[in-house]
């Protein structure tokens, strides 16, 4: 049967400012259509997957208008649905040189946020789905969103659908409620196949430090993950270096519970946009296991889809396969 992925989260607007100037520096903002689960269903539609969202947006011309952005780029949108309320934005000032980007969330309240939890009707959501992908951003949110995301994870459990998660641990949004991101995290990871995260995630949910440094370190994390998570068969992760906010090194890794690989450090300069740079990785990744590539070729996957994120404005990846190979091909001149 033909793998179908479903994804469970919330469709943003990401107002950015213009060039490198610090926000309202001059009167006018760019406006992509992102959000976390969303950007992995893009790039994996841009690589011939077959990708379906699930969410919900304002019934408003902007939250038609991210359904009509994310449907354009080939993802499934049937199932997302709209009420009223508002959408959720983000503000992006992009860094340079020594200043780092800076993220200005707004988005309480948003029509996803408030969602009551049992208005998401599982069984006809994930139909015909062999996949869920999910987020920590979702639980970040609120209890009502931590509660929809546990929902749809033992909903997939319960269908025998593979589940990937990525951390994507934001301490500003769970610092917003009254939280316990340890507590709801390690029950989604509880329900996973798949873990995008590192050793710092792995901490935060076994409330332990690991030892060591570099590949070490994760090793270490990854087999306690695997020891207190049994249904977890794969750990994902990068490991970036920021040398200026336009110039970073990144090197990839896959760990099973019984091997691991990872990439060489490359070097990634003049960053166009490195906003969503990790759920490219995550695409390349689950591109690499649905096509049933080596696990060196996987982590290769998610290396190359992060890095050529990097030079693409946006939240999301558009690169397709013949981008992929050219990536690993080398080439580096004009394509003609």
């Amino acid at each position: 049967m033909a793998e179908r992925i479903a994804f469970f989260g919330e469709l943003l607007l990401r107002l950015t400012t213009p060039g490198h100037e610090l926000l309202l520096q001059s009167p006018s903002l760019s406006v992509h259509v992102g959000g976390a689960e969303a950007n992995v269903a893009v790039g994996l539609a841009s690589l011939g997957h077959d990708t379906r969202m699930i969410s919900r947006v304002a019934d408003n011309p902007l939250g038609r208008a991210a359904i009509g952005e994310i449907r354009r780029h080939g993802v499934d949108c049937a199932t997302i649905s709209t009420s009223d309320g508002r959408m959720g934005l983000y503000f992006l000032t992009v860094g340079a040189g020594w200043r780092a980007s800076e993220v200005v969330y707004d988005r309480a309240g948003s029509a996803f946020a408030a969602a009551d939890p049992a208005s998401w009707d599982w069984d006809s959501l994930l139909k015909g789905c062999t996949r869920l992908h999910l987020s920590g951003i979702t639980p970040a949110l609120g209890h009502d969103p931590a509660a929809a995301a546990i929902a749809a994870a033992e909903a997939a459990q319960a269908k025998g659908l593979t589940v990937s998660f990525d951390g994507n641990y934001r301490a500003r949004l769970w610092e917003a409620w009254d939280s316990k991101p340890r507590e709801i995290l390690t029950k989604l990871v509880s329900l996973t196949d798949i873990l995008f995260g590192n050793h710092r995630d792995i901490s935060l949910l076994l409330d332990e430090p690991f030892s060591g440094d570099g590949p070490a370190r994760r090793r270490e994390a990854a087999e306690a993950a695997f020891g207190a998570f049994p249904r977890l068969r794969y750990i994902a992760s990068t490991a970036r270096q920021a040398d200026g906010a336009d110039s970073n090194r990144i090197a990839a890794r896959i760990d099973t519970p019984d091997t691991f690989e990872q990439t060489d450090e490359i070097e990634i300069s003049s960053i166009v946009d490195r906003i969503g740079a990790g759920d490219a990785f995550a695409a390349g990744v689950l591109h690499g296991l649905l096509d049933g590539l080596s696990l060196e070729q996987t982590v290769q996957a998610g290396l190359a889809l992060t890095a050529l994120k990097h030079s693409l404005p946006g939240d999301a990846s558009l690169f397709t396969r013949a981008d992929l190979a050219a990536f690993e091909a080398g080439g580096r001149d004009v394509r003609r």
